[in-house]
């Protein structure tokens, strides 16, 4: 019986400092860490909605778009994590439609989808407005509230494993680069 305890003892200071190791990463800007934290130790706090939440903005803040589908079907219990739920969706879906359009020349001219602060969102609202979509290599969009803002759309890899890359450029320098997998 003391050794049960013990373990449990021990177990509950280890996940403590799970969750406290993930809310530190995501402090100091280490998305990838915090997300690749988070996904191994989602199944144990699946019901822990702020836990499931900064797992997802972890993941989006480190390009992981697509790692967002299970969180959003786990935040639906209270209005944060349902508000949380359809801006993470939103982001998944414009970067699922963009990739589409970009591949497979679907047109997303006609959609009419909500928009975000997040980098995918914008570049998806500047492709979708673009008034005679053509099949083009590379993609240069100039931010509508900040002419000094580019970015560069385009797929890298072969059609069987491409990523979609959009590139930040303040006075064409870059920021950041985003590869989406």
């Amino acid at each position: 019986m003391k050794y049960i305890l013990l373990f449990l003892l021990f177990s509950t200071l280890i996940f403590a400092d799970t969750k406290q190791d993930i809310y530190s990463l995501y402090q100091i800007k280490k998305y990838d860490e915090a997300c690749k934290t988070g996904l191994l130790n989602l199944n144990k706090y699946r019901d822990d909605e702020n836990f499931v939440s900064l797992y997802a903005f972890s993941c989006l803040y480190a390009d992981y778009i697509d790692r967002l589908s299970v969180p959003i079907t786990m935040l639906k219990n209270s209005k944060e994590a349902r508000s949380n739920a359809a801006y993470l969706s939103i982001i998944l879906m414009q970067k699922k439609l963009l990739e589409h359009s970009l591949i497979d020349n679907y047109n997303i001219k006609p959609l009419k989808l909500p928009s975000t602060d997040n980098v995918l969102s914008k570049v998806f609202d500047l492709y979708s407005n673009l008034q005679t979509p053509k099949k083009l290599p590379l993609y240069v969009f100039i931010d509508p509230k900040n002419d000094k803002i580019t970015y560069r759309l385009y797929l890298s890899g072969d059609a069987a494993a491409s990523n979609m890359v959009i590139e930040e450029l303040y006075d064409s320098t870059l920021i950041k680069k985003h590869i989406y997998k």
